[in-house]
């Protein structure tokens, strides 16, 4: 027999992507796979039988504040499932920081990591599995908690501001993994505005608000961005917590640390108040003291919210400063932000804390203490908002990026107020 002689196999027969060639009679399918090693990656595979998949959630490094080790947050992709229908399980959905948000929750899933969809997605509070099934079109897909923001989306983000003459651009330290932490100002006016995000570094939905806001500040056709920045610097710092986000964290940095409980001026843990410190927490260091030098009129502190499905504000009730001028600006800016989008509301939230009894190392409320001025956190969800809902991609990264735009016309309607 002569071995050197052409094969010709119908084009129908090559094309096929799930088949590897390995006989003149034999083709294989390809074997499913998982893999979280990129960044922002979590998602340990625990096992494959058949077309069922189950997956791991990683903890984060142990919190000395909480006393935990968190974990919520993931970000992996399967491969070898095109035109597969496959059933995906995170087997450990109970044992998370925060398992009722995985009720009436559904996954974000994309081919190209540009787009992101959502998939319908059960939980089983007894089980304690999370699990969605579907046919992937394409041989791999990519799953997430909500749509990533990476690194390199960061630097891309930086990157325009450092081409702008509108910006100044530059790094307040390093983070614990040796990170930059960037921050950016834009405008010249006396009024001090400040915008932080990503503390907890698996809310993505910050850095996508961030985007949002800068983008329209970026505009020279919006004539409420060239008024703000005329009238106002704009300090901008979009990712607080660069070394959490690229080791796919929810909620700490490289060490376990809560940037959103290091705040305080004190360091006793039995309150569980702690001051930022390098050796724990330079991001949040090195951002207070840029704060203290350069003052506030202005605060808010972005974030995702695992269980409510609403965007609401988070406010300084319980602070010592807390007065009738706080809680007008704070009234006021609520009702002009419903008026600038229908994605906001003010009906539901976080309980009020009473008087006095506000947690001081939680950075809102540190710096309405420290500056007197209208201070809050500002949450997103990971859930589609009831009040606006959108089937096919719930709360997305597009919606968090119009929801940062948006928030500069009650800035700019009470700019005059803002101290």
């Amino acid at each position: 027999m002569n071995w050197c002689k052409k094969i010709y196999l119908p084009r129908s027969i090559i094309s096929k992507p799930l088949y590897t060639f390995r006989t003149m009679s034999t083709f294989v399918k390809e074997q499913i796979s998982v893999n979280s090693k990129f960044c922002s990656g979590n998602g340990d595979l625990v096992g494959i039988n058949g077309n069922v998949v189950d997956v791991k959630i990683r903890d984060e490094p142990f919190t000395q504040g909480e006393q935990k080790q968190h974990k919520q947050w993931f970000h992996f992709r399967v491969s070898g499932v095109k035109e597969t229908e496959i059933i995906i399980n995170i087997v450990n959905a109970g044992d998370v920081s925060f398992p009722e948000a995985y009720s009436n929750y559904n996954v974000c899933a994309s081919y190209d990591r540009k787009y992101w969809f959502r998939t319908p997605t059960t939980y089983d509070e007894k089980s304690g599995i999370m699990s969605w099934k579907m046919t992937p079109t394409n041989n791999q897909i990519y799953f997430a908690y909500f749509a990533p923001y990476s690194l390199q989306q960061h630097y891309d983000l930086i990157g325009k501001c450092v081409a702008s003459k509108e910006c100044s651009v530059k790094s307040l330290g390093d983070s614990l993994d040796g990170r930059s932490i960037d921050y950016i100002t834009m405008g010249t006016g006396p009024k001090k505005l400040w915008a932080i995000g990503r503390q907890h570094p698996g809310e993505t939905q910050a850095e996508w608000w961030m985007e949002g806001l800068i983008n329209r500040l970026l505009d020279p056709a919006d004539a409420i961005s060239r008024h703000i920045l005329k009238h106002a610097t704009v300090h901008i710092v979009p990712n607080m917590n660069p070394d959490g986000s690229t080791r796919g964290h929810l909620r700490t940095n490289a060490c376990g640390a809560n940037l959103n409980r290091e705040w305080a001026n004190s360091t006793s843990l039995g309150e569980v108040y702690i001051a930022p410190s390098l050796e724990r927490s330079p991001e949040v260091y090195h951002v207070l003291k840029q704060l203290d030098s350069i003052g506030c009129d202005f605060f808010v502190d972005v974030h995702g919210d695992e269980e409510l499905p609403y965007n609401f504000l988070s406010g300084s009730e319980g602070c010592k400063v807390w007065s009738p001028r706080l809680e007008k600006l704070q009234n006021d800016f609520g009702a002009a932000y419903i008026v600038a989008t229908p994605d906001f509301q003010v009906g539901k939230g976080y309980d009020i804390d009473e008087p006095n009894q506000a947690n001081p190392s939680m950075c809102s409320n540190q710096i309405a203490e420290r500056f007197d001025c209208l201070s809050f956190t500002l949450e997103m969800p990971y859930k589609d908002t009831i009040d606006m809902p959108d089937n096919t991609v719930g709360w997305s990264a597009e919606r968090s990026m119009n929801f940062g735009a948006a928030i500069l016309t009650p800035i700019y309607q009470l700019l005059d107020q803002l101290r």
